[in-house]
């Protein structure tokens, strides 16, 4: 059975109806390239006329007419390459736009769980460098590489008009350096390319992570070397590079030998052209238009090359864009129903994360009944987060079905749900806003009153009251920042401006210092009034009261019930609620 094969938009498709001004700009290069010979032309008019009056040189009438017509053909060339910028600079905004519009399109539309698993950091990266990419390559990399190819081609024909010998003399060391070039950028060298991005952005991630540390480090003492991963990340930038540079070091030596040899090759030819007689004043003429001319074909040829590595690195961008478009998106259901209801029920959930070779959770059941609080316990790993995900519909199980209402949520579809539950997690994210506005962001259209009312329900008077300028302080400017137990009050109010039927909260006091840890029950508590909470918890001491506890181990439910039957159960939970309590209780 012949397999379907995914096709992606190429860059003249992103570029649309502005495709023809990428072909125009690459026309109009060619032309300059042609135009920026002509000047040489024009000299080696000059030079012959010269030595044929030589040594009365006022008979060089036409020396004047040369010169100004030089000037004109470099005049031309630069008005010519100015065009040809202009239509390649509007094309390649044109495609930049529509390559990060369509990437921002599709993430929007990706389970959210996507940007958690691959790291929110690394999509950014791709859409904002591979599109800064693409657009430096329409807009200079290829019009330059146009002219670039047209430039020796128009040469070889000018070098053989004059006298095929110098031209075989000159075109000889630069074919064996051609070839020489093709071999160290050939499509093993595109493979390379990738593997020194690929080890790149590894050691960005890593020293984003090691930056984040620094503090711990700071606090126990620690050196680079506790962080293993961002010296491994280190190390193998190091090796490969260090590994890749010996492997060009002696194509790249002959390369240069060859390209730089031309003088050599010209040189040996005239003498023995000349040897045999031939010096006339025709062939002295040509010969200097050779020497004075064959230094720009070095030059062109070296362009060539590095323009290579330019195609190489926009091609391993489109890669990289076509990966995240390659991640599939959340099915839409044609008809999105909105439940009636706000009971949660989980029917035999499985999931297993991609690339993973265990399930993150197995065939778990479990309900929530509109009104109720359930929590969710046990051990790092045992599948909550990872539940409470499939809950809000990050991402979809692989077996089993997760309903709300009475419907299954593949059936509510992305909009609803997002109308439908609302998430409080460990690591709340505030955008570069302002207060009122990042909580707005619950709902955009909510007035000043409402955001105010919000506000004062999560219990932020106290935050509010310490900004300089109120709810209309952007954080992240000129110093302000909020603590951990601040930022997760915020995020509260956000919850409850939005208003949802169903609260998931992932560890909601988990940063939070015990006196913001007071005001963040708090906040939750009203969060949480009327509403189907599905919460997640490590501090026990915040599940008493639910009404419903869920004991996970291995991705299963090991045990269930009221905070006082599990007690007198004496099994999982019952042990850790001892050293909980062991644990609270400790003083030095």
């Amino acid at each position: 059975m012949r397999q379907k094969v995914r096709t992606h938009p190429t860059l003249s498709d992103y570029a649309g109806r502005h495709k023809w001004l990428t072909y125009a700009s690459l026309a109009l290069s060619g032309v300059s390239a042609v135009f920026a010979l002509v000047p040489f032309i024009y000299i080696f008019y000059i030079i012959r006329d010269v030595i044929e009056v030589a040594p009365d040189y006022g008979q060089a009438e036409s020396v004047s007419f040369y010169g100004w017509m030089a000037v004109l053909f470099a005049a031309l060339s630069i008005l010519v390459y100015i065009g040809a910028l202009m239509c390649s600079h509007i094309a390649a905004f044109r495609v930049a736009g529509n390559i990060k519009k369509r990437l921002l399109k599709h993430a929007s539309a990706l389970p959210p769980g996507v940007f958690d698993s691959i790291g929110s950091g690394r999509v950014r990266k791709i859409i904002d460098e591979s599109s800064a990419a693409t657009e430096t390559y329409l807009a200079h990399n290829l019009p330059d590489l146009v002219g670039a190819v047209v430039t020796p081609l128009a040469m070889v024909a000018l070098m053989f008009i004059f006298d095929w010998r110098l031209g075989l003399a000159c075109i000889a060391p630069v074919i064996i350096a051609f070839f020489i070039m093709r071999a160290m950028t050939g499509r093993d060298m595109q493979e390379k390319m990738k593997q020194y991005n690929d080890a790149l952005m590894d050691m960005n991630n890593e020293a984003v992570e090691y930056i984040r540390g620094v503090p711990v480090v700071k606090t126990f003492g620690q050196t680079v070397f506790s962080f293993a991963r961002f010296k491994a990340s280190i190390d193998r930038y190091h090796k490969w590079v260090v590994a890749y540079t010996k492997r060009l070091r002696q194509p790249m030596m002959f390369f240069t030998l060859f390209i730089d040899s031309v003088f050599a090759f010209i040189i040996a030819v005239a003498l023995l052209i000349q040897g045999r007689g031939a010096s006339d004043a025709q062939f002295i003429s040509s010969l200097l238009f050779y020497i004075i001319f064959t230094p720009l074909l070095a030059v062109t040829i070296n362009r060539i090359m590095f323009m290579s590595e330019n195609g190489m690195i926009v091609k391993d961008a489109m890669n990289r864009v076509n990966s995240v478009l390659d991640m599939k998106p959340l099915s839409e259901p044609e008809n999105p129903v909105m439940p009636a209801g706000n009971d949660v029920e989980i029917k035999h959930a499985t999931f297993r994360y991609e690339g993973a070779t265990d399930d993150a959770v197995k065939d778990i059941s479990l309900y929530a009944k509109a009104g109720e609080t359930v929590a969710l316990v046990g051990e790092s790993g045992s599948g909550k987060s990872t539940l409470a995900a499939l809950t809000a519909r990050f991402w979809d199980v692989d077996e089993g079905e997760i309903d709300i209402g009475g419907v299954n949520v593949k059936n509510i579809g992305t909009r609803n749900m997002s109308r439908l539950v609302s998430c409080v997690f460990q690591d709340s994210k505030l955008i570069k806003a302002s207060i009122a506005d990042n909580v707005r962001l619950g709902r955009p259209w909510a007035d000043d009153a409402e955001v105010a009312f919000a506000l004062k329900a999560a219990q932020c008077e106290d935050i509010i009251a310490k900004l300089p300028e109120g709810t209309s302080t952007v954080i992240g400017r000129e110093g302000v920042y909020l603590s951990g137990g601040e930022a997760q009050r915020i995020a509260i109010a956000r919850a409850i401006l939005k208003d949802s039927p169903v609260v998931v909260l992932d560890e909601a006091t988990a940063f939070a210092d015990p006196d913001n840890e007071y005001l963040v029950q708090k906040a939750i508590k009203k969060l949480t009034e009327g509403k189907t909470v599905i919460m997640i918890a490590h501090r026990l001491s915040t599940v008493t009261d639910a009404d419903r506890i869920y004991v996970l181990s291995g991705g299963k439910v090991a045990e269930e019930g009221t905070h006082e039957s599990l007690v007198q159960r004496g099994g999982i939970y019952s042990s850790m609620w001892r050293d909980y309590n062991s644990t609270v209780n400790w003083s030095m």
